[in-house]
């Protein structure tokens, strides 16, 4: 059977508008009120308020933007408001997922932290609680951790929680791919002491860009909205005793959240219906979907990902910006597959690559379950018999289209796709 590229490209995660997006944003144009304050703000933020089961919620320009300010309040609430120029995490180890995107992870180096990469664990691809226990028996002093939901998983949070409170460690809930996922029946966003979610253009609900820091207190809300403000106070002058960013979130921004946010759970069903059709489709090949727990979660399935069978896997050799691979019968390797999908005009891409082995971490300390230490290669893996869990998921897995606009008979052309790299 012949596979011809599609006439219009199938994208790994493309907005999904619905029209009330332009409603509102045409509303913000024709009030004026255009800039960082309105009706749309006020709206979202009350509305995920209630979806979430927040106490509060400020929009940010992008979830960069809430991360960043979520730890630089959580770095003030251990080490106190340092000096304007200086980091709240200088000379500060913070440990931080691994196998996540770097924008978890880089405002820790933005506050002049050093982050500490915990390993992955294999049921859900997130933050190993064992991995992150052995941490603290390492490095005792630490007191933060970043965790995030990958794909839109769940991690473990009870049991991350339950090493935090062991230490005395403050969590940052980096929940920007999983709104709308729930583990134990409770949304994702409430389990850091201080969280965010994402509504850049790819996620489950977008704005085109966006973030919003999620708060347990107006206490922490408010500090957060005046930070994103350019820490005015409140004088009649513009008067500045702090640090202050530009990272409000924009009315007009606002408004495609607000058209967004009602479809919500008819996108994650969406997205789950492309999750179970690839797990039948692919049931008699070599490989697995990305893994959850359906006892404890519910994922709000925003990516469906694919890790193939280690016997399975044909020799594949990558650089740091190339990729070399030898199509074996009865084998294949995500290179091959995710050039197979290219080549019908659809778009995958590649696990995130474990920010212990990202050349500008590759310094930073790194634990697993087995070790400690820099990144090792997939050879010094084999050898020892040391189980680094996020390169081994970098090495076999990749991210499938999974827009909510491809059809069941585009979906089915492309699990065909993956289906002829095993033959």
């Amino acid at each position: 059977m012949e596979l011809k590229p599609f006439e219009k490209k199938v994208y790994l995660s493309s907005p999904t508008m619905h029209g009330d997006e332009l409603k509102y944003m045409q509303e913000a144009y024709e009030t004026n009120w255009m800039s960082t304050v309105g009706a749309n703000l006020n709206e979202i933020e009350k509305k995920v308020c209630e979806k979430i089961g927040c106490t509060d919620a400020v929009a940010l320009s992008s979830g960069t933007a809430a991360l960043h300010l979520a730890i630089k309040l959580a770095g003030e609430r251990l080490y106190g408001q340092p000096k304007v120029g200086h980091g709240v995490l200088e000379g500060k180890k913070v440990f931080c997922s691994d196998m996540t995107f770097d924008a978890t992870v880089n405002p820790v180096a933005y506050e002049g932290g050093e982050a500490v990469y915990i390993d992955t664990e294999k049921e859900t691809w997130n933050m190993c609680p064992k991995a992150l226990e052995k941490a603290f028996e390492i490095y005792p002093d630490v007191k933060f951790v970043v965790v995030a939901h990958l794909y839109g998983t769940p991690g473990k949070a009870d049991e991350i929680k339950k090493v935090c409170d062991k230490h005395g460690a403050l969590i940052v809930e980096d929940a920007a791919e999983s709104f709308g996922a729930t583990y134990k029946g409770k949304q994702t966003g409430l389990f850091g002491d201080y969280s965010i979610i994402s509504f850049n253009g790819n996620k489950i609900i977008t704005g085109s860009a966006g973030g919003m820091f999620l708060a347990h207190s107006k206490e922490d809300a408010d500090k957060v909205r005046k930070w994103s403000t350019q820490a005015r106070e409140d004088a009649p002058w513009y008067q500045h005793e702090e640090l202050g960013y530009n990272y409000r979130m924009s009315n007009v921004i606002a408004g495609v959240v607000r058209g967004q946010l009602p479809h919500l759970e008819e996108h994650i069903a969406q997205k789950k219906a492309i999750y179970e059709r690839y797990k039948e489709g692919f049931k008699n090949l070599p490989v697995k979907m990305n893994p959850y727990d359906e006892k404890s979660s519910e994922p709000n399935f925003w990516l469906s990902c694919l890790i193939i069978d280690k016997e399975a896997m044909c020799k594949q050799v990558r650089g740091e910006q190339d990729v070399l691979y030898i199509s074996e019968p009865g084998k294949s390797c995500p290179t091959e597959i995710l050039d197979a999908i290219a080549a019908l005009n659809a778009e995958g891409r590649p696990i995130w690559k474990p920010m212990h082995m990202q050349p500008i971490y590759r310094t930073n300390a790194f634990v697993t379950v087995h070790g400690s230490g820099r990144a090792r290669s997939n050879a010094y893996i084999k050898e020892t018999g040391m189980v680094d869990v996020g390169a081994d998921i970098f090495e076999r897995g990749l991210c499938l289209p999974s827009d909510n606009k491809m059809t069941p008979e585009q979906q089915d052309v492309i699990i065909e796709a993956v289906k002829k790299c095993f033959e």
